[in-house]
């Protein structure tokens, strides 16, 4: 794995804001001490959850997006590690692994020419080349029998994820997806399609989405969702402009959905009401309904990872976008662990 950094004692201690009587959480915290075997050495350590930064964001088709998803990995562990360790947080029960280093790859995107056909197909060799490397982390963190919470970047990861956790548990798994957006666009491997992709190829069972914009998805979208029996889905603008539907009866819905087998939580913060993100929005859930939505579905003995991704924090934002996704992760943890 080149491209996995491990976290380590040294990085923990640089963020660590360490105060008399105070027992901070990254103090706890279980860390690798060796880049090989991951499998070996977390199917040995009595942790629960293992979590993995994804710090990029190939955005291939969009063109004119300047924004960049890099940071919220950063500004998590700032806040997580800081945050108190107690008998509700469980710090020695959690492992941060580290995070995939794709600066490499994210500088060649940079300097390609999207609009110009032979650019567009390197654009989207490189996010297969992303892909292959969270399938093989997610793969061996759910065979070792831990939950990945995975910090982003895109929600292209969101493939990835499904991938390795599929190939782990030896069937397809399915998906609860809190997104605005359908991630069900047909062409080729980009940002906005990881999850048909993933269906596609075998990989993904059922599929609920939570929230969807009717103003941001297309007819086409739509009318493949109705098609297909294992897709089911509601709107934000049902559940939350015209109060059509009850916010804890399409919880049950969507459980009901995709809680016979293993399934994976993904949280898209362009969903959240003015959050720094990707395409932050002005109208999307609050943060405590995310919170609870969090809690109500990784309480379930099939919960089998959680990813947080498109938060994009400036240098005003880092701190409550870091509070937020460290709000996220221990609202899993506490839920997970019982």
């Amino acid at each position: 794995m080149d491209k996995l950094v491990l976290f380590d004692i040294s990085t923990r201690n640089k963020i660590l804001n360490k105060r008399s009587g105070k027992s901070k959480f990254g103090q706890h915290i279980q860390i690798l001490t060796g880049i090989s075997n991951i499998y070996e050495q977390l199917i040995t350590l009595d942790v629960t959850h293992v979590i993995l930064g994804v710090p990029e964001h190939i955005s291939v088709l969009k063109k004119n997006n300047k924004t960049s998803d890099i940071k919220a990995w950063e500004a998590t562990l700032k806040v997580l590690l800081n945050i108190e360790n107690n008998q509700f947080t469980k710090a020695n029960k959690i492992l941060i692994l580290g995070h995939l280093d794709f600066s490499d790859e994210q500088l060649i995107i940079s300097k390609l020419n999207t609009s110009k056909k032979k650019d567009l197909i390197k654009a989207k060799e490189i996010v297969t080349i992303i892909d292959e490397y969270v399938t093989h982390l997610i793969h061996q963190i759910v065979l070792a029998g831990k939950k990945p919470i995975i910090i982003g970047g895109g929600y292209n990861n969101a493939y990835g994820n499904a991938k390795g956790a599929s190939l782990a548990l030896g069937h397809p798994i399915n998906v609860i997806n809190f997104n605005s957006h359908s991630g069900f666009e047909e062409e080729g491997r980009q940002n906005e399609n990881a999850f048909s992709y993933a269906y596609t190829e075998g990989f993904i069972s059922n599929y609920f989405v939570f929230g969807l914009h009717e103003n941001d998805n297309s007819k086409k979208v739509f009318s493949t969702f109705e098609k297909l029996k294992p897709i089911a889905y509601n709107t934000f603008d049902a559940l939350e402009i015209r109060k059509e539907l009850k916010f804890k009866k399409e919880l049950d819905r969507a459980l009901n959905h995709i809680s016979e087998s293993n399934f994976g939580m993904e949280i898209n913060c362009n969903a959240i009401e003015n959050i720094s993100s990707n395409n932050m929005t002005p109208s999307g859930f609050s943060v405590n309904k995310t919170r609870q939505f969090i809690n109500y579905f990784a309480k379930h003995k099939h919960a089998t990872y959680l990813h947080i991704c498109e938060a994009s924090p400036t240098k005003k934002t880092a701190t409550q976008v870091g509070k937020l996704i460290t709000y996220l992760i221990t609202d899993f943890t506490k839920a997970t662990n019982g």
